[in-house]
This record gives C-alpha cells, sequence and structure tokens, in this order.
C-alpha cells in the first residue's frame, strides 16, 4: 500500500510544482531538508536546501522554461524510494548559462529515484538526465546576432 500511495504522491507532486509551477506546494510534498545527493549538471547538486531554497530552485529552472512539462514513463518503488524514468518537454523562453532565449522546443530524458521519510515527504532524490543532449540543442539552437 506504501508504494502505491508514494508513486500517487510523486506524481501530483511533478504535476503541480514542477509541471503547473505552484511553488507554494512545495510545502506540502518536502521534508524539512531536500538532499540532491546526485544529479551531475544541476547547479545543486550535493546540496542540502530547506523549502525556501528548493523554491527558489523551481523558479529559477521555470524561469528559462516556463512551459516545461514532465511526461512520466514509469514509476517503479522499493523501501523508501521512487524510480522515476521521465521525458521532458518545453520551450527556451529565459536565458540559462551562457545560452540567450531561443524559443525553441528542447527535449530531455531521465530517471530519478526520489526517497520519503515516514511522513511520505520527500527528502532527496538521485538523478541521471541527457544534460549533453539539452546543451546541443542550445548551441544548435543558439541565435547568433548579425
Amino acid at each position: 500500500m506504501t508504494d502505491t500511495r508514494r508513486k500517487r504522491r510523486l506524481a501530483s507532486f511533478i504535476r503541480s510544482v514542477w509541471n503547473d509551477g505552484d511553488v507554494a506546494a512545495v510545502d506540502a510534498y518536502l521534508a524539512d531538508t531536500y538532499t540532491i545527493r546526485h544529479d551531475p549538471g544541476d547547479p545543486w547538486e550535493g546540496k542540502a536546501l530547506d523549502r525556501s531554497a528548493f523554491r527558489q530552485r523551481v523558479q529559477t529552472l521555470r524561469a528559462a522554461f516556463p512551459d516545461q512539462a514532465f511526461e512520466i514513463q514509469a514509476l517503479l518503488a522499493d523501501g523508501d524510494g521512487v524510480a522515476m524514468t521521465w521525458l521532458w518537454k518545453a520551450t527556451h523562453l529565459g536565458a540559462v548559462a551562457d545560452f540567450p532565449p531561443t524559443g525553441r522546443t528542447i527535449r530531455m530524458s531521465g530517471a530519478t529515484v526520489y526517497t520519503f521519510d515516514r511522513e511520505e515527504r520527500l527528502t532527496g532524490h538521485w538523478q541521471i538526465a541527457d544534460r549533453l543532449g539539452v546543451y546541443q540543442q542550445l548551441q544548435r539552437n543558439r541565435v547568433i546576432p548579425d
């Protein structure tokens, strides 16, 4: 029963916080501290975030890709974790790293293992994602001024 509940809770978190951009919902889903254990290329990798810092993370990432959406491919539960495979799609409408907005669609895929505490709150994640593919799309889509 816990596995099903955690999968539903994770899907709701992804939809509310990441897809809809509802940063106020962070408080309902996260434990006091959220640790990013492994996420190469993510500026927050290795950091423990309080809820306020996590809200800022969401706002920062959505500023460049305000219509971003994760399409969940699979949810697999084991112990205190739920693994999620996903496809991500967004329009590049704000500056990210050294890339000015292009207005083009960017896509990425990945897998994330989320961990929960006993109160069913998210405590962190371990993730692999195709950030090289994102970089290549941004590089290819770069608009060079005349």
